[in-house]
């Protein structure tokens, strides 16, 4: 008799053994918590899940639906998106998820959050979540403790004012380029914008790529004026440099857009798939390490010989720490420099992209704001010349005003990334104090700040009746006025000291998010980039660089909302304004629902080909958004 099948009987016996054990633990140590909690078969979080979840959850529907009904919506990837603040009303702000494979809390409540976010050493970075991240060497998002210090050192000595005032300038030239190539080269392109999604994911690039990494990436039909550097041309050409295959920028725009398979896939299998597509991947893949260690080696040149490039200079920076003649410090290795510099290449481009992309759509789906912003603009820039802005005297007043807020609005209700991972240090259980009542969490717990529902969290936010919903309030609803609503949800604010917050200074921008002369919302309640020691680096850049966008585009231009799906150009010349109100409340419609498509993979943005097409029409010209939804 074979003993296979019976060692198969055996470990089968022993996994469902062990499942039921596990599972009877985290269930015990759930209730031990305090707080509510939900039964899952694994957790949301597991990857085998992640991936296959679209084969299991029509198989899980086929049983009776009570089996699942109270589970199986909170294990479906971006449910928090779907499902904003509905699971935390009907379960509390804090509910735990129990599995065989762990404990994860998950939570929207701002008291707890910024006990969290306030004490590193308690409440690290759940790491684990970021693995994938480590496919071009540890960096500052990857690591925790000692090791993440010496990264957070190295890399937070470049985001200061100096070089935001740099960002404002960068981003100011690089959206005039983006509007030249919107308007082509007699400025009256009529025809709908299908691609924004990706100009504003370019535009991100350009403008990273040259204060962070001294690289000036061109637009189409741009070129290099005679005598620049060749340092400059190598990079931003348009063509492959010597012993390549690929431009620069080409190779970021292909390794950005197949990033997720790059990361989850090992490349030696990717490297045996006979297609087209991933060999192009694999090959950006490698292209791209090939010309981050030639920047590399340049930069480690002009650090020793007392260099310096103009610009923030990330990856020069980078170098000098690391290979100057004066650092005696332990440093970061090649591997770790190039992890960091992927890094800032990801987070300080994908990020403030979004932001930019999702207003613009906001802005379009929602003309009365974008009148107002578009005054505001008027009010405070009057007709200088873009590239005469002095970023010391216009920046405070541009965000606070109607440039700012559309900004803030749209980084509550889309935010970068949708939960943002913490856990329970593994050394000891620790405790919080939510509403008055202290719950312990066991050590090792998965924690997920929701992001997304937090934002929407009834009890932080201003709201008037919605326009949208009948019999609704507008949290759910795109209102950048809000902001200026400065008196309402504070007066009851409790205090937001955390006992035992981190007091070491970890380098970056220490200011608030928030102009100060806007609403503020209880602190833990808005985390578009974090808080604490673990908050994002560059926020103070992405603000910066949004709102510098924004000014420039819609300084001269207004974007409408493209209604080519329910009419064309000349129907909408000849039709009545009720009937041209009429076709732009589909498009309008159509707009918001796209939007709330939007799903999380490496940030949260439309993916699989949705787009909202848009009309860029110099103000004055317009055909809705100077008229539509006027009071």
């Amino acid at each position: 008799m074979s003993l296979i099948p019976i060692a198969v009987a055996v470990l089968v016996a022993y996994g469902i053994i062990n499942w039921a054990v596990n599972l009877r633990y985290h269930v015990n140590e759930a209730k031990r918590s305090g707080l509510p909690y939900v039964v899952t078969p694994c957790s949301p979080f597991w990857l085998p899940w992640q991936v296959s979840h679209k084969l299991w959850v029509p198989i899980i529907k086929l049983f009776p639906k009570s089996w699942w009904d109270g589970w199986l919506e909170i294990m479906i990837p971006n449910f928090a998106y779907r499902t904003r603040h509905e699971w935390f009303d009907k379960l509390g702000e804090s509910f735990l998820l129990a599995s065989p494979g762990r404990l994860v809390m998950m939570t929207d409540n701002a008291e707890t959050i910024r006990t969290i976010t306030l004490k590193r050493e308690q409440f690290p970075k759940w790491t684990a979540v970021y693995s994938i991240l480590r496919q071009f060497g540890e960096n500052v998002l990857t690591t925790e403790g000692s090791i993440w210090r010496m990264h957070r050192k190295v890399t937070s000595a470049s985001f200061n004012e100096r070089n935001a005032a740099l960002v404002f300038r960068e981003a100011i030239a690089q959206t005039q380029g983006m509007l030249r190539m919107w308007t082509g080269p007699t400025g009256t392109r009529t025809e709908p914008l299908k691609s924004l999604q990706r100009d504003t994911m370019k535009l991100a690039l350009n403008i990273i790529s040259y204060v962070g990494f001294g690289m000036r990436l061109l637009w189409p039909g741009e070129a290099h004026a005679a005598g620049t550097d060749p340092k400059i041309v190598k990079y931003g050409s348009h063509e492959p440099s010597d012993g390549h295959q690929l431009s620069f920028t080409d190779t970021m725009e292909i390794l950005l857009h197949y990033l997720l398979l790059l990361l989850i896939i090992p490349r030696w299998i990717l490297r045996l798939i006979p297609s087209e597509k991933v060999k192009k991947a694999v090959l950006s893949y490698d292209e791209y390490v090939s010309y981050m260690n030639e920047l590399l080696d340049e930069k480690i040149e002009e650090a020793r010989k007392g260099e310096h490039a103009e610009g923030m200079d990330l990856m020069g920076q980078l170098a000098k720490s690391c290979f100057g003649t004066d650092n005696k410090d332990a440093t970061l290795t090649r591997e770790e420099i190039i992890g960091n510099a992927f890094i800032m290449f990801v987070a300080g481009h994908e990020t403030t992209a979004n932001a930019i992309h999702f207003t613009i759509i906001y802005l379009a789906t929602h003309p009365e704001a974008q009148r107002r912003m578009q005054k505001d603009i008027d009010d405070i820039l009057g007709n200088q010349d873009p590239k005469d802005w002095d970023y010391d005297s216009l920046i405070n007043p541009m965000t606070a005003s109607m440039i700012g807020a559309a900004m803030y609005e749209t980084l509550r209700l889309v935010p970068a990334v949708s939960e943002i991972p913490k856990k329970i240090s593994p050394d000891a259980d620790e405790s919080f104090v939510m509403d008055g009542t202290r719950y312990v969490i066991p050590k090792d717990t998965g924690i997920s700040l929701v992001t997304v529902s937090t934002h929407v969290n009834p009890r932080y936010w201003p709201t008037r009746p919605s326009k949208i919903t009948p019999g609704k309030s507008n949290i759910l609803d795109y209102d950048p006025t809000r902001w200026f609503q400065t008196k309402e949800k504070q007066d009851g604010q409790g205090s937001e000291v955390v006992a035992g917050a981190d007091s070491e200074d970890f380098g970056g921008f220490q200011g608030s998010d928030i102009n100060a002369q806007l609403f503020k919302p209880e602190r833990g309640s808005y985390i578009p980039f974090s808080d604490g020691a673990r908050s994002c680096l560059g926020r103070r850049i992405a603000v910066v660089e949004i709102i510098a966008a924004l000014a420039v585009i819609f300084r001269s231009y207004s974007i409408e909302l493209a209604v080519d799906e329910w009419a064309t150009q000349e129907q909408v010349d000849k039709m009545s304004r009720d009937e041209r109100a009429r076709v732009y409340k589909k498009a309008q419609d159509k707009s918001l629902w796209t939007v709330g498509q939007a799903s999380s993979r490496l940030t949260l943005n439309l993916h699989d080909g949705m787009h909202v097409p848009v009309r860029i029409a110099k103000r004055g010209e317009e055909k809705f958004v100077d008229w539509v939804d006027k009071e």
